[in-house]
Formats: C-alpha cells, structure tokens, sequence
C-alpha cells in the first residue's frame, strides 16, 4: 500500500471555516450546501468521522450554495456567516442541517434565538446582506 498526499489546490486559510488543529493528519474539506439533502445525509456521518479521529482530523467547511436548485440556500449561508462573526459558526451549521427544510427567514431568526446569537445583531446584519458575497 503508498501512501499519498494530496494538496489542495486552494489552501486553507484564514476565511474558511475550521474545526480541528492545523496540524493535524488528515484535512477534509466539505464543500456543502445547507439545503441540499445529500450533504445533509452527510452530515451525521462527519460527525461521526470527526468523534472517531478526534485531533487527527481538521475539518474545513466552505459554502456551495446554488440558488438554482436550492432557493433557502445562499440565505442559510448567510445565516451560517451572521453566527460565524459571534463565534457560533459550528452550532449554527448544525442546526441549519438539522432543519433543511425550513430555511425561512423566520426559521433563521429562531435558529439565531435557540444557538444564543445577539439576535438584533443578527437581523441587522442579514437584512444589509452583509456577508454577501459568500466567501468560497
């Protein structure tokens, strides 16, 4: 058996979102959609692969939304950046898969109330669309 690395073409940085220590084994990068039912089908099972290898694994989440096929999906985006600034990234990008299918404005605002964000902030900073454009 060879053993391969593998380099990413664009590298992590400082606008990704990351889970895990810099020097760890083995970096899996996601590049998910909050509205898209296979990703989350995915996503208890990155978290499963997350428990399982612990600080061997770095974890980089970057938004695909495609408005195209998933209308919520560039809002719940935005939603995932709102908490991000709150330092609440993590728990919101659960609870926006938790709830795929409820991605309304309103849903939003309750996902912001429930993960303990500064909700006016919130409302102020997705009305402006302030983290429009989405980093990639």
């Amino acid at each position: 058996m060879s053993s391969e690395i593998v380099r990413l073409q664009n590298a992590v940085s400082n606008q990704d979102h990351v889970a895990g220590p810099s020097a760890a084994l083995v970096t899996l990068l996601e590049y998910g959609n909050f509205e898209c039912i296979h990703c989350g089908q995915t996503h208890p099972v990155i978290k499963q692969i997350r428990n399982l290898l612990s600080n061997d694994l770095r974890f980089v989440f970057r938004h695909f939304a495609t408005v195209q096929t998933h209308p919520h999906s560039v809002r719940a985006a935005e939603a995932a950046e709102a908490a991000g600034v709150q330092g609440k990234f993590w728990e919101m990008h659960d609870e926006l898969f938790a709830h795929q299918t409820a991605l309304t404005d309103r849903d939003l605002l309750g996902y912001a109330k429930r993960i303990g964000l500064d909700v006016d902030r919130f409302s102020r900073e997705m009305s402006e669309n302030v983290f429009l454009p989405l980093p990639q």
